[in-house]
């Protein structure tokens, strides 16, 4: 790639991941340990949040895709940034819709078991990092 466009993919691409990890593996889950915070009140908090990080993300989405479009890339940052894209694209498309439904329920006063949804966003999050860290250090690579 070309040393400003490998810049720009590099930079948003290690913000993006910080911004993942921070948001999904360090906030979310400790919200429900914070005294006082409760099943609703932390669905609510975590449904602003994970809006505000899914908007975020699709802006870095589009800054990466850019930067490696005008780029000339490898052919393994291009399938980083496509396993990136596409497991954001699954996971606002596809599981935040099911979630969303689910927490508007607790969030009404049932009482529900576990989302086997939460589990499949929890995965696509983790391979979403291991994209990111791979795209991370083929631009860098490359």
């Amino acid at each position: 790639m070309d040393s400003t466009s490998a810049a720009v993919a590099t930079a948003v691409t290690f913000v993006w991941l910080g911004m993942v990890l921070g948001i999904s593996f360090l906030e979310a889950p400790l919200k429900f340990r914070a005294p006082g915070v409760t099943v609703p009140l932390g669905l609510g908090i975590g449904r602003v949040v994970f809006r505000a990080l899914n908007g975020v993300e699709t802006v870095l989405a589009l800054v990466v895709i850019t930067a490696v479009v005008l780029g000339e890339p490898s052919t393994d940052v291009v399938v980083s940034t496509a396993v990136a894209v596409l497991l954001l694209a699954v996971q606002l498309f596809a599981v935040r819709p099911v979630l969303n439904r689910r927490s508007d329920r607790v969030l009404a006063g049932e009482t529900l078991p576990r989302s086997r949804a939460h589990l499949c966003y929890v995965a696509a999050e983790s391979l979403k990092v291991l994209a990111l860290l791979a795209l991370g250090i083929s631009v860098l690579t490359n």
